[in-house]
């Protein structure tokens, strides 16, 4: 059982006692999880809304606490029934709670608060007096007042949070490109796009018309991290596999592929676990100009 999941075979569907919302489903004939999107349990005071996923690959429940997101997910067969479903989630709702109760605490990019950059952790200090928006202080330029290099933001305090996320984001977008259009132009393939988003499930994509989505936390890992996901998305423009074809291709532009994936392994979701989440995009960069095309 890994540290975020448990996988759950329910062999009873016996139905339990449910809430009105789920009463007034049934009552029209509708017992199936097509209706609705989630639903609440309780257990000792406690109210968990539980997010529903339903897969026609599923042979059975299966309840997630996510922690890069901090909810619950349950995943059901397609033909399942919303009685059957929620009454399944109402019986694990201890351990629910357990496993959320557990979960670590996120960072809120706040002043005071250390935030990595490259890998590097950075004091967050807020300088209203200042001029400039966001800057680097090396602890060389701090003259010995800062252990830590530092992130200092001008603006109200109320922003700095935003800010901080904003400059990360622009971080990012500058790394990725500079390593995209290197790996690009080594293999003589072109980028037709690049956009950064807050992915849970994947840190890079690429699709078949040579647009690149990366996760713009991959500037809070070390370079050589952000780098290899450059290089394995790039590497896909040549190869939509991974067969030892792009497996290679991916060789030629990173000798860092075992250290990063063990990295991302260790110590990615921990990433998941600063600044704010979104949905939307955080950036979109033209196609690199040192891509050469096929």
């Amino acid at each position: 059982m890994s540290a975020h999941e448990r996988l759950f075979r329910e062999r009873d569907c016996a139905p339990n006692p449910v809430a009105s919302d789920l009463a007034r489903l049934i009552g029209r004939g509708s017992s199936r999880v097509s209706d609705v999107a989630h639903f609440d349990v309780s257990h000792a005071g406690e109210t968990y809304r539980v997010k529903l996923k339903r897969s026609a690959a599923a042979r059975r429940f299966i309840l997630k606490v996510r922690a890069a997101t901090k909810d619950v997910v349950l995943t059901i067969p397609a033909r399942a029934k919303l009685i059957d479903a929620k009454g399944f989630a109402e019986r694990q709702a201890p351990w629910i709670g357990s496993r959320l109760r557990r979960l670590p605490e996120k960072l809120q990019l706040e002043p005071g608060e250390l935030a990595p950059l490259r890998g590097i952790p950075h004091r967050i200090e807020h300088r209203p007096a200042k001029r400039g928006v966001v800057w680097i202080q090396t602890v060389e330029d701090s003259f010995g007042s800062s252990a830590e290099p530092l992130i200092c933001v001008n603006s109200e305090a109320c922003f700095v949070s935003r800010r901080v996320h904003d400059f990360l984001v622009r971080e990012a977008r500058r790394d990725l490109e500079a390593a995209v259009a290197r790996h690009a132009a080594h293999l003589g393939v072109r980028v037709r796009k690049i956009t950064l988003r807050d992915t849970t499930s994947r840190w890079g994509s690429c699709t078949s018309s040579g647009e690149l989505n990366f996760s713009w936390r991959l500037i809070m890992a070390p370079p050589f991290v952000l780098d290899y996901l450059a290089a394995h998305e790039v590497a896909h423009l040549l190869h939509m596999n991974h067969s030892p074809a792009f497996w290679k291709a991916v060789a030629s532009l990173s000798k860092d592929v075992a250290a990063a994936e063990s990295w991302l392994r260790t110590h990615g979701m921990g990433l998941h676990l600063i600044g704010p989440r979104t949905n939307e995009p955080a950036g979109v960069v033209p196609s690199p100009k040192a891509a050469t095309s096929l």
